[in-house]
């Protein structure tokens, strides 16, 4: 794979990553709105392993980038 589609690759995998986190995010959001506390504890959970994938996607996308 060339260094440009690889980069583009990567950069893809970030954003579908952070595109699952938000919608965790928004999920906890809507729960806590309706009081339920257990499952905004799940999401919330989701949304924070998601959005720690995504950072390091985020990273090794921009490093890739850079070069």
């Amino acid at each position: 794979m060339s260094d440009s589609k690889e980069a583009c690759s990567q950069h893809k995998q970030a954003a579908c990553a952070h595109e699952e986190a938000a919608k965790h995010h928004h999920k906890a959001a809507e729960c806590h709105e309706k009081d339920k506390l257990s499952e905004a504890k799940e999401c919330s959970k989701s949304a924070k392993d998601c959005s720690n994938k995504a950072q390091k996607l985020s990273e090794t996308a921009c490093s890739s980038s850079a070069k």
